[in-house]
């Protein structure tokens, strides 16, 4: 788990297949002291596994799944990336809570000054847009960033001077792609709801009502 609050930079400095997936090598901008082999890291918003670590330097298996529903498969040597080490509980949860599981890639597609700040619009595919509300919380590239509005197909944040410096998203220009987390708590809601399906033929509109909830108590009767 992790909080969207990025640690620092990396490189990517190695890419090489393995089976169906891939292996990537990151130098990080910063020591990974007390980091070891099987640690969880947020790379630009994708949890990956250490499976080698040198100094600042650690390498990670990207699975098939991971290929497919990220911006690895556009990887290349040299590339940037966003690093995130794994919450630890004690920690202050500065962002929002982050799994790393990428729910897809989003583009690019306008970006703005405005006062201090600068505008970025993502645009999204309507299916994920569904999870994604205005003043909500969002994932991009691993970043914790709040949501200033949003469409069928796109959203806008804002992104402040110090988030610009840091992170990689002050190097991206319009085209780019970039990953998407959604705010996890959407989907589970989502989940519950699908759980009591709609009686079209007795006009119901979800069979969450009152009753379900005191039944399953989240009301006291």
């Amino acid at each position: 788990m992790f909080t969207g609050i990025i640690e620092g930079l990396g490189t990517v400095t190695g890419l090489r297949p393995s089976a169906s997936g891939q292996r990537i090598t990151v130098d990080a901008d910063f020591p990974l002291d007390r980091t070891k082999v099987g640690d969880s890291i947020s790379v630009s918003g994708a949890c990956l596994t250490a499976v080698t670590i040198e100094g600042r330097r650690f390498q990670a298996d990207i699975s098939p799944e991971t290929l497919d529903k990220t911006t690895f498969k556009r990887a290349k040597i040299g590339d940037r990336v966003n690093l995130e080490r794994a919450l630890v509980l004690s920690d202050r949860i500065d962002g929002h809570l982050v799994s790393g599981h990428v729910d897809g890639t989003g583009l690019i597609r306008a970006k703005q000054s405005a006062g201090n700040a600068t505008l970025v619009t993502i645009e999204v595919p309507a299916w994920m847009s569904r999870y994604i509300i205005s003043k909500g919380s969002v994932a991009v590239d691993g970043i914790s960033l709040t949501v200033n509005t949003c469409g069928p197909d796109r959203f806008e944040v804002s992104i402040i001077p110090h988030t610009g410096k840091l992170t990689t998203i002050g190097l991206k220009q319009n085209g780019a792609h970039v990953n998407i987390e959604t705010d996890m708590i959407g989907k589970y809601v989502e989940r519950f709801m699908d759980a009591y399906p709609k009686d079209a033929a007795k006009g119901e509109t979800s069979k969450v009502d009152m009753n379900l909830l005191a039944r399953t108590g989240f009301l006291n009767t």
